[in-house]
C-alpha cells in the first residue's frame, strides 16, 4: 500500500509520527463511455459557456454561485490563505463511548500505520484504548478539508474514521411518521420470534457480490468470443514511434508536408517541378535543332 498522508497524533503532550492509508477498495467494474458504432472513447472538454473556448485545466478557478446569478471566483492563492491549523496533525479532542458515536456518521476508513519513531507511544495508546472500550475523537484536515473523525482499534491496527458534519446528515422528513400506526402486541411478538429464528453470527466472507460477478462473466465471455472492438486510435500506426530511426523519419514527413502546405501546393507538385522543367528544355533544344 502507499500512504496518502503523513503527519502526527497529538495526544496530550505526547505527539506520534504516522501514516496514513485508505483502508477501503472498491472491487466496481469500471466502464469507459464510449461510442456504440466503434468503441471509441467519449472525451469530455472544459468550454467555457460564455465564450465557447476550451479552458486549460490551469486556468480553471473554483465558484460559488450566488442566488442572483453572479459568480465569485476563488483562486489558488485566496485558498491558501483559508486557516487550517490541523494540516499535519491528528489532534485528540476527547474520548467518548463508541456506541454514542451513530454510524451514519462514518465517511471513510483509513490505516495508521506508525513512524519508527512513534512506534511505542502508538501501541500505548492502542493498547489503552482496546482496555478502555472507548474512541478518541479527533479533528484532522485532508485533501484540503477540515473533519472530525474518530480513532479506534481494529486488528491491532489504529483506524481513522472521518466523519461528517452533523449539518450533513439530512432529515429522514416522511409523512407515515406523524400518523398513529396501531401495531397488536401478538403481531410485535411473532415478528420478534422471526427476528429471534433468523440470529446468526454475521459473517462478510459469506456474502458476495452477485451482479459484479455475473457482470465479470458477461464480460469474459464477449472476450472469449471476440466480440470486441479496436478503436481507430489505438490502431498500431497511431501509437508512439518504435524507434528514434522512425521518430525522424515521421519528423521529416510532418516537416515536409508542412512546407508543402505553407506553399499553397500539395507536396507532390514540389517533387515534380525539377521533371517538368527538365522537359522544357529539351523540348526548346529540339525545336532550335
Amino acid at each position: 500500500m502507499r500512504s496518502m498522508w503523513k503527519g502526527a497524533i497529538s495526544f496530550g503532550l505526547v505527539m506520534i509520527p504516522v501514516k496514513l492509508y485508505t483502508a477501503t477498495e472498491p472491487q466496481d467494474i469500471a466502464f469507459r463511455q464510449v461510442h456504440r458504432e466503434d468503441g471509441g472513447r467519449i472525451r469530455f472538454r472544459r468550454v467555457c459557456s460564455i465564450d465557447g473556448t476550451e479552458v486549460p485545466y490551469e486556468d480553471v478557478a473554483k465558484g460559488f454561485e450566488l442566488p442572483t446569478g453572479e459568480m465569485v471566483v476563488l483562486t489558488e492563492d485566496d485558498m491558501a490563505d483559508l486557516p487550517l491549523p490541523t494540516t499535519r496533525s491528528i489532534e485528540v479532542l476527547h474520548f467518548t463511548p463508541e456506541d454514542q458515536i451513530d454510524p451514519i456518521l462514518f465517511s471513510r476508513s483509513y490505516f495508521v500505520e506508525p513512524e519508527k519513531a512513534g512506534a511505542r507511544a502508538y501501541v500505548l495508546l492502542r493498547d489503552a484504548l482496546e482496555r478502555s472500550g472507548k474512541v478518541a475523537v479527533v479533528q484532522v484536515a485532508l485533501r484540503q478539508r477540515e473533519s472530525l473523525a474518530a480513532l479506534r482499534t481494529r486488528d491491532g491496527v489504529l483506524v481513522l474514521e472521518t466523519l461528517l458534519w452533523p449539518d450533513e446528515v439530512r432529515k429522514p422528513d416522511f409523512t407515515f411518521l406523524d400518523q398513529d400506526i396501531e401495531v397488536r402486541s401478538q403481531e410485535l411478538k411473532m415478528a420478534a420470534s422471526l427476528i429471534e429464528s433468523m440470529t446468526e453470527e454475521f459473517d462478510p466472507d459469506a456474502h458476495h457480490d452477485n451482479y459484479r460477478e455475473a457482470l465479470a462473466e458477461l464480460v469474459a465471455a464477449k472476450v472469449e468470443g471476440r466480440d470486441v472492438m479496436q478503436p481507430p486510435d489505438a490502431a498500431a500506426g497511431k501509437g508512439e514511434p518504435a524507434s528514434l530511426a522512425d521518430a525522424l523519419k515521421a519528423s521529416i514527413a510532418a516537416a515536409r508536408d508542412g512546407s508543402a502546405k505553407a506553399k499553397g501546393k500539395p507536396a507532390e507538385s514540389a517533387a515534380e517541378a525539377p521533371d517538368s522543367a527538365s522537359e522544357r528544355r529539351r523540348t526548346r533544344r529540339r525545336a532550335s535543332a
